[in-house]
């Protein structure tokens, strides 16, 4: 404990806060951005320019850190944006983001890049944000430099990605990356499908859904994941797999880890809440790559979690336009892959997960502290001492159902339209000052911060 014996900006009293991985009452003060205090409930016996007292029933849990999300601004802003996405992240209890190298343009795959999107993301930014780098084939043996740029770490595909600005790696590539980043202990984190074996399954589309999962089949994961841990094996390097669809991977990872091999796994919501049996035909609001399985491979999921071979949750949104996703007459071939789903993320798992009897205190594991702690961002994440006081004010019981167009995301497209979810988000503080809309965030570096 440290006592609070001086003024603060705020104090925030919790019958329930989120504190060293167990909820208990709490006193929070905060100075100058950052926790300074947690004291046992009860009056702080000095003055703060702010003091808030939850409602019955809230919780004071940390910001959610989302590693994962598809900004896309610049260059296809329409889809979405710094201003809207982050907006969406703070209604949703996410105080910190982490954007994709794609599908902006130009893609964050040298320091140019990387200063476009700062330029763009700084006078809009209503949380925090960082930035991945990418691997392609083009900057190869210059990762270096947008390393010392500050990215957290650098992405890559495995299989074409979709937009012709961000090409893949192939096995070749992908060694040499990894042998690349080794050198500075540099992270590549990447999307694993194996693209001979996409090529020897695809279909001609059309509104089947089924048809859609098989054109992407588990072996596709479960080959290329093979590729990545053999490459780690080979150059002492350290990499990440993103939005682990296929359940039947989780083996090859536990064995990996066993090993001593530096590998890391997350998985996404709509792989956790959603399943195939219930995906109607011509549904292109759910189509992603990888895709949404069977119930099953769900229910695996969610072991995999508990277990700890899968290490975190984020969001992977990847919105687009209305008519990309849905203008293609429920052609899975032809329409947009991607779920938008960041301002649903925490609410989206802790319904699923409550229903499964498993606590919010595992949830924030995966979705506050663990991204936090994959990516190197210190001082986010949890409710501790010389913490950024990001908190959020989260009603675990109350219900609300899932309307897209009232949604903070710039098109109003959801897999989740019509759900009934458990958990609001009554207000979100960024550094112990209340969220509003108003561009407050700041960009975050591996390392310093960057004003």
């Amino acid at each position: 404990m440290t006592a609070i014996d001086d003024q603060y900006d705020l104090i925030v009293h919790a019958e329930s806060a989120f504190i060293d991985g167990a909820f208990r009452a709490a006193t929070i003060a905060v100075r100058d951005g950052v926790i300074a205090a947690i004291e046992p409930p009860g009056p702080a016996g000095v003055e703060a320019r702010s003091e808030v007292t939850l409602a019955p029933g809230e919780r004071l849990i940390p910001g959610v850190v989302d590693t994962h999300v598809h900004v896309n601004e610049p260059g296809r802003t329409e889809w979405e944006g710094f201003a809207s996405a982050t907006r969406a992240a703070a209604a949703g209890g996410v105080t910190t983001i982490v954007d994709m190298p794609l599908n902006s343009i130009p893609p964050t795959i040298d320091p140019a890049a990387l200063a476009v999107k700062r330029a763009s993301a700084a006078p809009q930014a209503v949380v925090d944000v960082g930035f991945w780098g990418g691997a392609v084939p083009g900057n190869l043996g210059s990762l270096r430099e947008l390393h010392d740029a500050g990215v957290f770490g650098f992405k890559c595909f495995l299989a074409p990605s979709g937009v012709d600005e961000f090409p893949h790696l192939d096995s070749a590539g992908l060694l040499a990356a990894l042998r690349e980043l080794a050198e500075f202990d540099g992270l590549l984190i990447v999307h694993a499908e194996d693209p001979s074996v996409l090529t020897a399954h695809e279909n001609d589309g059309g509104p089947s859904y089924p048809r859609f999962v098989e054109s992407r089949p588990p072996e596709a994961e479960l080959v290329a994941i093979q590729g990545v841990i053999d490459g780690i094996r080979e150059t002492g390097g350290r990499a990440h797999i993103l939005h682990l669809s296929s359940a039947a991977a989780l083996p090859l990872i536990a064995e990996a880890k066993a090993e001593g091999l530096r590998l890391t796994a997350e998985t996404c919501p709509h792989y956790l809440t959603l399943d195939a049996e219930h995906i109607p035909d011509g549904a292109t609001e759910y189509k992603c790559c990888p895709p949404i399985r069977d119930e099953g491979n769900r229910d695996r999921l969610w072991h995999g979690l508990l277990d700890g071979v899968i290490d975190l949750i984020v969001s992977d949104h990847s919105p687009a336009t209305a008519e990309l996703k849905l203008g293609f007459d429920g052609d899975f071939g032809r329409a947009w892959g991607g779920i938008a789903g960041l301002q649903l993320s925490l609410a989206n798992v802790w319904t699923e997960a409550a229903r499964r009897g498993i606590g919010l205190e595992r949830v924030l594991g995966w979705m506050s502290q663990a991204p936090a702690d994959f990516a190197g961002i210190a001082g986010k994440g949890r409710i501790a001492v010389g913490a950024d006081a990001d908190l959020v004010a989260f009603a675990p019981d109350t219900e609300f159902t899932v309307v897209p167009s009232a949604l903070a995301h710039k098109n109003p497209v959801s897999a989740f339209a019509g759900a009934r979810l458990r958990g609001v988000v009554s207000t979100t503080w960024l550094r112990g000052i209340a969220t509003t809309g108003e561009p407050r965030g700041r960009l975050l570096a591996r390392g310093p911060v960057i004003e």
